[in-house]
């Protein structure tokens, strides 16, 4: 079952569901504006993380010498922007901090006024575990022919969220695998800490 707006309004006025800006000078904004129907709309972060692709051959999943150093941090104040090319691949961050309770799972997705620019907030990354908490990663690709900006602060993505069927015995805090756990800027893949790939090695 997914939240209703009403739902959503009452979780996040009652704590369950934590909502806050990362950044101290923008809590005065009213996060309430950003419920819709049945979802609630997620701000864009000043931080983007771009591959070096001029100095990578390639990218081995199980090899974290083939990006090790390999990433760029670039930082955008309020008021500009950030140019995505076409065909180019970024890491963005959300604006706010997302507490989800044991009970309820998110959906990420792109918000559909962005998308018929072509713009695409997650390769496959939509699924938001139970008891996550921190900013979210977003895999920023511009799949139209002529560049768009980001503007930090913009209305980029959203929120559905839906009630677990049962009780979830281990939330993805105290996972051995939670990798993504209380991250602030946009965070590259984890791949290479795999247990799976140690196993094998």
């Amino acid at each position: 079952m997914i939240l209703s707006d009403a739902q959503i309004r009452e979780n996040i006025e009652n704590g369950r569901i934590g909502f806050t800006p990362v950044d101290q000078k923008h809590y005065g904004h009213d996060v309430m504006n950003q419920i819709g129907p049945a979802s609630l709309d997620f701000r864009l972060g000043n931080t983007f993380k771009i591959y070096r692709k001029s100095k990578i051959a390639m990218i081995d999943p199980r090899d974290p010498s083939t990006v090790d150093g390999m990433v760029e941090t670039v930082t955008i104040n309020d008021g500009e922007f950030f140019m995505l090319h076409p065909r180019q691949f970024v890491l963005g961050v959300t604006a706010e901090v997302l507490r989800i309770p044991d009970d309820l799972v998110a959906r990420c997705e792109g918000r559909s006024s962005l998308g018929r620019l072509g713009l695409i907030i997650h390769s496959t990354a939509w699924f938001i575990d139970p008891g996550f908490t921190w900013t979210i990663t977003l895999e920023i690709t511009n799949i139209n022919e002529v560049p768009i900006k980001l503007y930090p602060g913009m209305r980029i993505g959203q929120y559905a969220f839906e009630t677990v069927a049962g009780e979830v015995e281990t939330h993805y805090g105290v996972r051995k695998w939670s990798k993504y756990m209380h991250q602030v800027l946009p965070e590259e893949s984890r791949v290479f800490h795999d247990h799976e790939h140690k196993d094998e090695n």
